[in-house]
Formats: C-alpha cells, structure tokens, sequence
C-alpha cells in the first residue's frame, strides 16, 4: 500500500512535535515535512506534493487559510485540514472558500486528528462536531447571514494577507516587501480595508484579526 503523506505546519515547535508523535505510529503514515510558518507551507507543499496537509489557522507572516488558497493552487491533489481554537461562522466560510475540507477544533486534535486526516485522504470533508448545521448552513445560503461575514466576504484574498502584516505590526515598507508590490499599492490596500471593514484605527484593525484568527492574540 502507497504511504500517506502528511505535511504539518504550526509555528510553535512543542505542536509540531505533539502532532508528529500522534502520526508517527499510524502504519503506512508518514510525516514529510514540518513547516513553521504558511509560506514555508506553501514551499513545500509544491514540492513535497502530500496527500494531507494539516495547517493551524493562525501563523505569522501568511495564515492558514491563505496558505491553503496558495496550496491548492502549488499542490491541487493535496487536501487541507485547518486546526482552529474557534469555529466563527467567519472562520468557516473562510475555510470552505479557501478549497480546505475540513477543520477541527485543537482541543479535539487527540481524538479526531488521526479519523479527520483519513477522510481528507479519502477525499471526503471533516468538520469538527461543533460546527453547526446552521453554520454550513449559512455558508450554502449567504443571502440570510447579514452584518460582519458578509462584510468580511467582501475583502480579498490579497485584502486579507494585507490586514495580517498591518495587526503583525509590520511597516507598510515591510508588508510590501514581503508581498512583492510597491509601498503605494500596500496603502492604497489599507485604505480600501478601513473602509470596507468600518474601521478607523491601527487597533480596531487588531481586534478584527484577533477576532477572526488571521492573528494569534
């Protein structure tokens, strides 16, 4: 039988090494990377192209979920599972946009972790028990979840890994270099997500992504 490969990313080392002592024993499993940020997530995904690639929602730099965006692009045949603290109607509509199948919550990650990578092999979906059929629901049926998602809804994925460099406190100079495009670009992104989002300081845009996990608190 084919070995399943399993690429891990979290940016603290004690999960990443929790993770692989749970995987590890699994027979015909293996553990071929360990990434501690999402671009390194995305690096080798494309080149290591594994079957499963668990991913925590917030790392620095590029998050979970926008590192899945760019995953499924560098490695289509690799399915995605998110570990979240939360399970926001946000964070899900985020999750099932960004192409993953399936998330669970880390507080469940001993008892469901090993079940949920052997459905995403499987190419079939895995939510954590907590996230609602009202939930999914509201994701099938955008039209009845007003307020907040669908103002969020309304940034892009580019919108969105701006807000994480701007909470991360990185320069505007910084962000722009680590994305690739002019300073200008960068402010007029910022300008944009203020006022899409309603917000009117540095710190409302920090708890916006404390609040919907594009930055640990």
């Amino acid at each position: 039988m084919k070995a399943l490969h399993i690429l891990l990313a979290d940016d603290h080392e004690l999960i990443l090494s929790g993770l692989k002592a749970i995987l590890d024993g699994e027979p015909g499993w293996k553990v071929v990377g360990m990434a501690k940020n999402g671009i390194e997530a995305v690096q080798m995904a494309g080149t290591l192209c594994p079957h499963v690639a668990v991913l925590d929602i917030s790392m620095p730099d590029l998050n979970g979920i926008e590192a899945t965006r760019q995953i499924r692009r560098a490695s289509p045949a690799t399915e995605v599972l998110i570990l979240t603290m939360h399970n926001s109607e946000v964070i899900v509509r985020d999750v099932l946009e960004a192409g993953t199948k399936g998330f669970i919550l880390k507080t469940d990650t001993n008892r469901l972790l090993k079940t949920a990578i052997e459905s995403l092999a499987a190419h079939q979906t895995f939510f954590t028990g907590t996230a609602s059929d009202a939930i999914l629901q509201g994701y099938l049926d955008p039209s009845t979840k007003p307020g907040e998602v669908e103002t969020h809804k309304r940034l892009s994925p580019r919108e969105r890994e701006v807000i994480q460099l701007l909470a991360e406190a990185h320069s505007s100079k910084d962000a722009a270099a680590k994305l690739g495009i002019s300073v200008k670009t960068i402010e007029a992104h910022r300008s944009n997500i203020m006022r899409k989002l309603n917000l009117h300081s540095v710190a409302q845009l920090v708890r916006y992504a404390i609040r919907n996990e594009i930055i640990h608190p």
